[in-house]
């Protein structure tokens, strides 16, 4: 690298004379473990690179999320197409952080890098990947960490190992056998996200959405509904199809998404609770090389017709595809929250509210949904049920439907509520209810109630004023079947999805007192709290 600092990459050939397109993959999970993709993608004429980012496994350096990837990536894709038999055209590929490396390098511009397919990644890193409408991804935030500090762990007690020195120690049963490093030296970045808690300067280095119009890579944005970056990869999508300067950049993006979580998917497409079949399953050897034949090649093959957008429509488990997105043919429908838990088309009048009392040491629990990483909640689309029969659970719902009904596009929640405390969350679920009563999830979002302005600064609340709430729950494509009903569910808590709201208008970090929350939901003519869903017309 510039700085002096050498990362570690596998070169993977074809068996073949001539010269070649690089296609390179940088990630901080262990080069070695893409040894299987990159010989089969290498097979089909493809020189592979696989490299350890700074401070992971073999690379040199310190790791800390998103630094050091722009000036990184620049050097590396450079690098990469002056090896032997490298034709000068360079391709990156990857998902999650390997995403992100893919993302912060294109806003370089390295003039060799042609093409990019970051997979279930983000558009920005502070909302969307560690916070999100105010609220800290506390789950995803904690989790990566533990799975990242592992190798960090193991490369700094090499570094402490003193085995001469040790064995000078009597009684001889006192020798060391391992120093462990400093807990805060770890992971130093956790602790900067929990403190850095507004939209604050600290993120904007790294912002990927700022860099639209000078993009210059082909791409394909890849991402599922049931994934945690869902929003980031549609938004990457959208802002370079409509902002890149250059229109062969504009008409050069593509959007897969899928019916994916942040996991792997069975052989019969079993994501969370739900078999999608075997057509939800992505070949990603497959499709890594069919999109570079394409972008890199030049070969006209699927991703060079009119239609950009490929979705799959989940209840009816389908793929289709689009020339755009969101849908031109969208008709923006109001679904309002109703008295005895309903949920119509029509307005409300005379209504009373709903209450509820949300207790920080008793919150919500998360089920399913898009969570990442580990097993210990499973991510994906799960049976919200147990929550609906919370106290702290307001549940409205359609009537079975006469007809059926397509949701595809972005979802948001408007809701009046006043609250006893000065600040707290609104949680919004999205729901596809069977005739069987199973409370499939499909989406969800939430507001703190302190940044419903700006994520930049906190404003508190007045207790016992209402106050208009917009819940992004981001983007889904459900068709709900004849016969299911359409549901919303609204709390104040999915933990530990997201931290704990306190209520007591304190920063995240170093609080631990915690109030109760008596919460008012206002349905009425005055205040029309609605749910605005993007109904396709059939």
């Amino acid at each position: 690298m510039r700085d002096g600092v050498e990362l570690i990459a596998d070169v993977y050939r074809p068996d073949a004379s001539g010269s070649f397109p690089v296609l390179l993959t940088r990630t901080p999970y262990d080069r070695k473990n893409g040894e299987g993709q990159a010989r089969e993608v290498a097979s089909h004429g493809y020189i592979v690179v696989v490299q350890d980012t700074r401070g992971r496994y073999d690379s040199q350096g310190e790791f800390y999320p998103f630094r050091h990837e722009i000036d990184d990536g620049y050097d590396t894709v450079e690098w990469a197409a002056k090896l032997e038999g490298a034709n000068g055209k360079v391709g990156m590929f990857g998902g999650s952080y390997v995403g992100a490396t893919q993302m912060l390098a294109s806003i370089s511009r390295p003039p060799h890098l042609v093409s990019i397919f970051p997979y279930v990644t983000a558009a920005e890193y502070y909302d969307g990947w560690t916070y999100q409408s105010g609220a800290w991804m506390q789950w995803f935030s904690s989790s990566w960490t533990t799975g990242l500090i592992q190798d960090t762990l193991r490369r700094k007690a090499a570094q402490l190992a003193r085995p001469r020195e040790w064995a000078w120690r009597l009684p001889v049963e006192d020798y060391a056998l391992i120093q462990t490093p400093n807990p805060d030296d770890l992971a130093p970045y956790y602790d900067d996200w929990i403190e850095h808690e507004t939209d604050d300067a600290y993120w904007k280095r790294w912002k990927i959405s700022d860099h639209y119009p000078e993009m210059t890579v082909k791409a394909l944005h890849a991402g599922g509904w049931h994934d945690i970056f869902l929003k980031g990869s549609i938004k990457n999508y959208v802002g370079i199809h409509a902002k890149a300067k250059d229109a062969k950049v504009r008409q050069s993006q593509r959007l897969l998404v899928g019916p994916w979580a942040h996991a792997g998917t069975s052989a019969e497409g079993k994501i969370g609770d739900v078999v999608f079949g075997k057509q939800a399953v992505l070949d990603m050897s497959d499709t890594i090389r069919r999109f570079a034949d394409w972008a890199l090649k030049d070969i006209q093959n699927e991703y060079a017709d009119d239609t950009p957008v490929r979705i799959f429509v989940l209840g009816e488990n389908v793929w289709r595809d689009e020339k755009e997105f969101p849908l031109e043919r969208q008709k923006l429908t109001r679904y309002y929250l109703r008295a005895s838990g309903g949920l119509a088309t029509e307005k409300p009048s005379a209504e009373k509210p709903d209450e509820y009392t949300y207790d920080p040491a008793n919150p919500t629990p998360t089920i399913g949904g898009r969570l990442c990483c580990g097993a210990a909640i499973p991510p994906g689309p799960a049976d919200q049920s147990p929550n609906s029969a919370r106290e702290d659970v307001l549940v409205f719902s359609t009537p079975p439907l006469q007809s059926g009904v397509e949701v595809t596009g972005e979802i948001s929640l408007e809701l009046f509520a006043s609250s006893s405390a000065i600040d707290t969350d609104f949680t919004a679920m999205f729901i596809d209810v069977d005739p069987s009563g199973y409370e499939r999830l499909l989406t969800d979002g939430i507001v703190r109630a302190r940044y419903r302005n700006s994520t930049e600064k906190a404003e508190l609340i007045k207790p016992g004023k209402v106050y208009k709430y917009t819940i992004d729950l981001w983007t889904t494509s459900n068709y709900f079947q004849p016969g299911h009903s359409i549901r919303l569910q609204v709390s104040s808590s999915n933990f530990p999805r997201f931290n704990r709201n306190l209520n007591t208008g304190e920063q995240t970090a170093g609080s631990t007192g915690m109030t109760k929350a008596d919460q008012t939901v206002y349905h009425d003519a005055e205040h029309p709290s609605a749910l605005v869903l993007p109904v396709i017309p059939r």
